[in-house]
């Protein structure tokens, strides 16, 4: 379920909720991980995701900050199933 706040805070419009697929997520994790050597937590992969939609609507000098939590290493058991035909 959604909790109250966040229910208040998007009444208001103080947040927007935005979604990713599992294969999004997967997909930005394998980017950032490939571009960057950083392993993001599939959490964190998520809000990568919508990222890669989210900049096409940005000006080149708009400045962009994704905060990244937890650690991807606990989820490459996660990524190699999906995607072990692709490496």
């Amino acid at each position: 379920g959604v909790g109250p706040e966040h229910t208040y805070l998007a009444e208001i419009k103080r947040v927007r909720y935005e979604t990713a697929t599992d294969e999004e997520a997967l997909e930005a994790f394998s980017l950032l991980s490939r571009t960057e050597g950083i392993i993001p937590a599939l959490e964190s992969a998520h809000a990568l995701a919508y990222l890669v939609k989210y900049v096409k609507e940005c000006a080149k000098d708009d400045i962009v900050v994704v905060n990244l939590s937890g650690r991807g290493d606990k989820d490459m058991e996660q990524f190699y199933k999906n995607y072990k035909n692709n490496l």
